[in-house]
């Protein structure tokens, strides 16, 4: 039961309840992102002034976005995908690789699979290969302005790798203009500038 005073959840009300709580709490200082063109160089509308200023929260527990509504094949795909995302960030990249392969054939509309599969092939080096997950990612995740921001960083590391510093610059700026917390663009627009 929340506080009369503070609205906050007491300590007797059940964690899973507080974190459900917390979830929406979330959701409602996310930014709805304006209506695009599909088209993979398309141009966002410039910000508002609120929007710009504005942070988004890290967004990194896929667990989280599990709960009992979800359905038990996305709350799977949700599990392998952490595992995967886990993998990947101890430099284990053929495991990570499987387990996310497995995501998108237990739950094909599992956008998370399609994103860390795109940064798995990044880091071995297979960029065209991730910017097709990449793309993929970006039409699953349309309404959600942090994860779209990722991609479109992941996406401008790919383009610099090829040598594409255009496209990488470009791309660093979409996700800036969707969440100017994004540290891998703010960075990749730092090294594109960088004196050579």
């Amino acid at each position: 039961m929340p506080s009369p005073v503070t609205g906050r959840p007491t300590e007797s009300q059940p964690v899973l309840e507080q974190s459900k709580i917390q979830e929406e709490e979330l959701a409602e200082r996310r930014i709805s992102p304006q209506p695009r063109p599909r088209t993979k160089e398309a141009r966002l509308p410039a910000p508002s002034p609120r929007e710009e200023a504005q942070t988004l929260p890290d967004d990194s527990s896929l667990l989280a976005k599990i709960n009992q509504r979800t359905p038990p094949q996305r709350a799977a795909s949700l599990r392998l995908t952490e595992e995967g995302r886990r993998l990947l960030e101890a430099g284990d990249y053929a495991k990570a690789l499987a387990r996310l392969e497995k995501t998108i054939a237990i739950d094909s509309t599992n956008p998370y699979g399609y994103y860390f599969l795109a940064k798995c092939h990044y880091r071995v080096g297979r960029y065209k290969e991730s910017l097709s997950f990449l793309d993929v990612a970006e039409s699953l995740l349309t309404n959600d302005p942090f994860w779209l921001a990722e991609v479109f960083a992941l996406r401008g590391d790919n383009y610099r790798s090829l040598g594409l510093s255009q496209r990488a610059d470009s791309s660093y700026s979409q996700a800036l203009r969707l969440n100017r917390g994004n540290r891998a663009a703010a960075e990749g627009l730092k090294v594109q500038s960088a004196p050579r």
